[in-house]
């Protein structure tokens, strides 16, 4: 069952379809073809990801974790107290002696390339949570067009009940009034 997309804007949102933002005429054209509008835009968005964006997300998402920080503080632990052990206990030249300045460069290093990578991948979040915050919009518009919609069905449904009791309220009295009047008559005629 196709409606008519101008009336339904009319009849909804008493707007000409022409003048409705793009997301209403996108909810419009779903309730005239009687068509779901929920679907999982994160994943339809992740789809179209690309080799680089998908590596960026895993290693801000392995960054931000229990294990990297683990895996950092053992590294740094073990760095020092290589070059610590080899500095002090067997006099030779450490690779990395004290104030470890190597460690300094690499982590400076890590923390340069790190970052770029994670804003990168906060930045494809926002997106995603826009495009979230726009389907629920538009699932939301629909959803109260539609209760809308059952409650003007409802009313005129009420309204043509009503019509339909006065009727036969209507036959009720004319019919009590008959027997009124035949009884009135039978009285009359026992008199």
């Amino acid at each position: 069952m196709k409606r008519d997309v101008h009336e339904l804007s009319q009849k909804l949102l008493n707007q000409d379809f022409e003048a409705l933002s793009s997301q209403q005429q996108h909810v419009i054209r779903h309730i005239s073809r009687n068509e779901h509008i929920s679907r999982n835009v994160v994943e339809e968005h992740e789809e179209q990801f690309t080799f680089g964006q998908k590596t960026a997300d895993l290693v801000a998402s392995f960054g931000g974790s229990w294990t990297f920080i683990g895996i950092f503080f053992a590294v740094m632990g073990f760095w020092i107290v290589i070059n610590s052990y080899l500095l002090i206990q067997l006099n030779k030249h450490a690779f990395d002696p004290y104030p470890y300045i190597l460690l300094n460069l690499v982590l400076s290093m890590m923390a340069g390339i790190q970052a770029p990578i994670i804003l990168m991948s906060q930045n494809r979040q926002t997106q995603k949570d826009r495009l979230d915050a726009t389907h629920d919009y538009e699932v939301n518009l629909k959803a109260e067009l539609e209760i809308m919609a059952l409650h003007q069905k409802l009313d005129a449904l009420r309204e043509h009940q009503w019509e339909g009791l006065l009727v036969m309220q209507k036959e009720q009295i004319r019919l009590l009034t008959l027997l009124i009047e035949e009884r009135k008559g039978i009285k009359l005629e026992r008199e």
